[in-house]
Parts: structure tokens; C-alpha cells; sequence
């Protein structure tokens, strides 16, 4: 049996945190799950540097992440993520509120592993959440590397 690993889940929105973490409960998702409220946080996080320098050594089974957010944004953070050969394994999944086009193409040139327009209706971002966290956190197969 796998050990579960933990879920990244990076979103300045406090509202959107909140459902995230409802949605994962209601699922029944017993993964750990990190919320981090920039991009900064993450890259901080995933490197191990600043408040994050103690944590252990693994990895999150995948990385939900929010595009728009200050410091870094989540575009920067998969750019980053996905050209480290250290990191680049992880699966992330962008979830956020753009439907711009060019946002879904770069994401995809960039290594995505997913990309979802956030649902405005609660149920449905509830339900959203829920698929995704089950599949990447529960069904996917990830490389032992």
C-alpha cells in the first residue's frame, strides 16, 4: 500500500482555501494539505528555504495552484517547478478563475498537468475539487523516481 503524501495547495483566495479544504473533507481525503497563499510561499516550500527549511524531504503527491497571486505568480511557480529536474515530476494542476486563452496555452507549453477554470457556483467548485484531489491524490500512479 502507498503512503499517502501531502497535498500543495496554493491560492491567495481565503474563500477559495476554504471550499478547497471543504471539498477535500466531504471527499473523505485524508492527505495532509499545505495551503500556501503565494507563489513565493510555494517555491519556499518545494525548496525547503525560509519558515519551510525543517520540513521533511517529500514532495507533495501534486500541486493545485491558483495563476493570479502577488508576489509570485503561478505561472512563475510552474515555469520554476517544471524546469527543475528535481521537481518536474510532480504533478500540478492550475486552477483558476482566467479563461483567457494565452493563460491555458502557456500553462500547457510550460508542463502542466491539467488546467481548470474555477467554478463560480459553490457546489460545482465544490465538486471540482473533489474530482481533481481524488484523482491526483488517490487514483494517479506517480514514478517511484
Amino acid at each position: 500500500m502507498k503512503s499517502l503524501k501531502s497535498v500543495l495547495f496554493v491560492d491567495d483566495s481565503p474563500r477559495d482555501t476554504k471550499l478547497a479544504l471543504t471539498a477535500f473533507k466531504e471527499y473523505g481525503l485524508t492527505n495532509r494539505i499545505i495551503t500556501l497563499e503565494d507563489g513565493e510561499e510555494a517555491l519556499d516550500y518545494l525548496y525547503r528555504r525560509g519558515a519551510f527549511a525543517d520540513r521533511d524531504d517529500e514532495q507533495p503527491a501534486f500541486i493545485l495552484l491558483d495563476l493570479k497571486m502577488p508576489k509570485v505568480d503561478g505561472m512563475e511557480v510552474l515555469r520554476v517547478v517544471k524546469s527543475d529536474p528535481a521537481l518536474k515530476m510532480i504533478p500540478m494542476v492550475v486552477m483558476t478563475s482566467s479563461r483567457e486563452e494565452q493563460d491555458v496555452v502557456n500553462s500547457y507549453k510550460l508542463g502542466v498537468n491539467a488546467f481548470i477554470v474555477k467554478p463560480v457556483n459553490f457546489k460545482e467548485f465544490v465538486d471540482a475539487v473533489k474530482m481533481v484531489g481524488g484523482f491526483w491524490a488517490v487514483l494517479n500512479e506517480p514514478p517511484s523516481i
